[in-house]
């Protein structure tokens, strides 16, 4: 069996000499006892040589414990020096050396300047995201016009197999979603409504609720935590693996290659589950109307009909690939900002679907101001 580390003190004509014999390894019993023995041995203000010559075997932590004792003799007057190493002892020794850290100053806090200071931050990193992201969604836009314009260029598998993952794989959820929401709002309405007989206006409510607004709205929200997450994530993977970097050394642009595939799937796919949604909404909402107040299909149908116009299911269509587009491009973006840890991965998915939930909601405010604007 291989001895444990031990270590014997001797005298010697300049000073002392600490002899290291044994395992000096992780693996070892009381290694890191044995060297703080051997720091505890040396005589203050001696000359103090630790002679490692006769160490067996030495690893990362047994050269680290060394040139602890090391550092530490030195530290309570003794001249300590390392000798006899072997060539590979000396390499551990070099690389594992003890060094001390510099521990920061720490910083005064101004309890009335530190807020402010923060939203000035918030605010001017906001501005410079804004401006990053519309100097990206040119180039995205970019992108898919030359794609566009060359058609020999458009991947179509991959848009196919992201359509088929972004739109039919999350009908399910989405249409379940957008389901309960409806059985809500018409529950809320009907309710609310009776009290001044007036429980049929809830059609109206839900109707234009719906089709103008929530419809829409939900599905976006819904789409941007479900697809906007995964299309940040297998970018930042990517990145991170550094095949974007390999795409470029092939002469290929990311842009055209992982992009614009994911962004034109959204186009086409948001605009179907909204439509799908906004379906599932009304049909929650017509069995609420039918259970609460006996209004029955046939005649759900013919108040929803005279309480909506095209314009009011055209309104929600209209907006489906605007947020689309926002969705993507901040995906994309984010995806690509990602680091080589799978901390900046997690931070950047996060980013993602909050910054796209965001813009969903403040561009749904547009749009909102804008059809009023023009009476439509």
């Amino acid at each position: 069996m291989s001895a444990d580390p031990s270590f014997a003190s001797e005298e010697a004509e300049d000073g002392q000499c600490l002899r290291l014999t044994g395992r000096w390894t992780v693996e070892a019993a009381g290694v890191e006892a044995r060297a703080n023995a051997v720091a505890a041995a040396a005589r203050p203000g001696a000359n103090v040589a630790v002679d490692v010559g006769g160490v067996e075997a030495m690893d990362t932590a047994g050269a680290w414990l060394i040139d602890r004792s090391r550092a530490a003799m030195d530290a309570a007057g003794s001249h300590a020096a390392i000798v006899g190493a072997r060539h590979e002892h000396a390499i551990l020794l070099k690389e594992a050396a003890w060094r001390e850290f510099e521990r920061p100053t720490p910083r005064r806090v101004n309890f009335l300047l530190d807020p402010l200071t923060e939203i000035g931050r918030d605010v001017w990193l906001g501005f410079r995201d804004l401006f990053d992201g519309v100097a990206f969604l040119g180039r995205i836009v970019s992108s898919i016009g030359r794609s566009l314009s060359q058609p020999w260029r458009l991947r179509g598998t991959s848009i196919i197999a992201h359509i088929d993952a972004y739109a039919f794989q999350g009908v399910p959820i989405i249409a379940l979603i957008n389901f309960i929401v409806g059985c809500i709002v018409a529950q809320q309405g009907i309710y609310q409504l009776r009290r001044f007989g007036a429980a049929t206006y809830a059609i109206d409510l839900i109707g234009i609720l719906v089709l103008r607004e929530l419809g829409v709205l939900l599905t976006s929200i819904m789409v941007a935590g479900r697809t906007g997450s995964a299309i940040a994530a297998e970018l930042g993977s990517m990145k991170m693996r550094e095949e974007i970097d390999a795409l470029r050394v092939m002469g290929l642009d990311p842009i055209e290659v992982l992009a614009v595939p994911r962004i034109l799937a959204l186009l086409i796919s948001l605009p179907l589950v909204a439509f799908i949604g906004d379906m599932a909404a009304l049909f929650g909402s017509l069995l609420v109307c039918w259970g609460y107040e006996g209004i029955n299909p046939t005649a759900y149908l013919d108040l929803l009909k005279e309480a909506i116009g095209f314009n009011t299911f055209a309104v929600g269509l209209i907006k489906a690939p605007f947020m689309a587009l926002v969705i993507g491009a901040i995906a994309v973006i984010e995806g690509f900002a990602t680091q080589g840890s799978a901390e900046s991965l997690g931070r950047q998915v996060t980013s993602a679907v909050v910054k796209a939930i965001f813009m969903i909601i403040v561009l749904d405010g547009l749009f909102a101001v804008y059809f009023v604007a023009i009476h439509y």
